[in-house]
């Protein structure tokens, strides 16, 4: 019942644009802190951008400062995550997450704490 599901995820470009989707069902998202995280084979799972329940605040990582931007819509009990200026090393899955805390930085693995909700991930691949 309780679900996030990721969309928007697929193929681009370096240089290239897309825009990644979180819909969550069966509970309201206004209470939690968002985090976007992705893993890539053979690596941690990384935090990406984190958005506090209000969407006042928005932090990112040092890999994606400037070319990703987070944001929320809680009436449509969504999450958002713009990435533009996409590089080969954006490549990984990427997943939502929703948390009572602030989302920490990483994990070994993602899904990453069994606590928090977790969608359950989609691909973004770049390559030229």
């Amino acid at each position: 019942q309780v679900q996030l599901v990721e969309s928007g995820g697929g193929l681009a470009q370096p240089e290239g644009s897309l825009r990644l989707s979180c819909v969550a069902s069966g509970f309201r998202i206004r209470n939690y802190d968002m985090g976007w995280y992705r893993q890539a084979p053979g690596k941690e799972c990384e935090l990406v951008a984190a958005i506090t329940s209000d969407g006042g605040t928005t932090d990112y990582g040092d890999s994606v400062e400037g070319r990703f931007t987070a944001s929320r819509d809680n009436d449509k009990n969504s999450a958002y995550l713009q990435m533009n200026t996409l590089k080969l090393e954006d490549t990984a899955v990427y997943y939502c997450n929703a948390n009572w805390g602030y989302p920490r930085s990483r994990y070994n693995n993602c899904p990453g704490s069994p606590s928090d909700f977790w969608g359950p991930g989609t691909q973004v691949t770049v390559s030229s």
